[in-house]
């Protein structure tokens, strides 16, 4: 996909998921969680490049406006948005999968000064509730919902629910809508 498709295809999912973006240019020009997953974008490029200082100069950049902060390092899938970006934080060895949402807050971060794996990986359509807390090299199943400022230390199966400090995992009931279950008063603390 060329870099305009996937500028529409960001812009698409950012008004699917958020009710109140009213139009696409909205979005575009107003949407700073957009902007740091497009600041990424590059500075993921340089760093892959070995361009490190650069790469990072540019996350910083995009940190000080944004108010996002995104490791260069970290591999993040299409269709991500991040709503009400301010306080996000994505550690160098994340790794997030396509069509996964996260609210403001939410910090995707390590256990250890190890190096190696030490970040979160996210599978495909995982949505993160705001202030939620997913820490070290654990695994969150595709389509799972994280409440909020739930505190995720430990792997969690496909379809889970997961709240409470530390959060604990439940099963997902056919046809229980994601949005619904990120709003609805039992699942945030």
């Amino acid at each position: 996909m060329n870099v305009i498709g996937r500028l529409r295809e960001d812009v698409a999912a950012a008004r699917l998921r958020d009710p109140a973006a009213r139009s696409a240019v909205e979005v575009a020009l107003l949407y700073p969680g957009l902007h740091a997953i497009w600041a990424h974008r590059v500075s993921h490029a340089l760093w892959r490049r070995h361009l490190r200082l650069l790469a990072r100069a540019g996350s910083q950049i995009s940190r000080w406006l944004t108010g996002v902060e995104i490791h260069p390092g970290a591999r993040i899938g299409r269709r991500f948005f991040i709503d009400h970006g301010m306080g996000v934080v994505i550690g160098e060895t994340a790794e997030i999968g396509d069509d996964v949402m996260l609210y403001h807050g939410v910090t995707l971060g390590g256990r250890t000064r190890d190096s190696g794996k030490r970040h979160p990986t996210i599978g495909d359509g995982v949505a993160v509730g705001a202030g939620a807390k997913i820490l070290g090299p654990v695994t969150i199943g595709a389509h799972s919902v994280v409440g909020a400022n739930a505190v995720v230390t430990r792997d969690a199966p496909a379809d889970s629910i997961l709240v409470g400090i530390p959060a604990k995992p439940r099963g997902r009931t056919v046809g229980e809508d994601t949005r619904a279950l990120l709003t609805a008063p039992e699942y945030s603390i």
